[in-house]
């Protein structure tokens, strides 16, 4: 998600970098409207809020069922 001056969003796949653009299909939603761009902004600033720093030792204690999740996930990665 990306959001300018609090009056333009763009929201979807693409990662803004040219080598996403040249190999992969990506999507991406721009959106003209100030009260829906201004929303999607607050809803980002509440993620901030919500979230926290995964250090080293924090991934070191994950749980088990999330390894396997996370093992799992390698496994069907090249076919998502």
């Amino acid at each position: 998600m990306l959001v300018i001056d609090g009056e333009i969003a763009s929201v979807g796949t693409a990662n803004m970098d040219f080598r996403s653009f040249r190999l992969n299909f990506e999507v991406n939603a721009f959106i003209y409207e100030k009260a829906l761009a201004q929303k999607l902004e607050d809803i980002f600033l509440e993620d901030i809020l919500k979230s926290y720093q995964l250090t080293p030792e924090l991934y070191k204690e994950r749980s088990l069922w999330i390894k396997f999740k996370e093992a799992i996930s390698r496994l069907l990665a090249p076919i998502l």
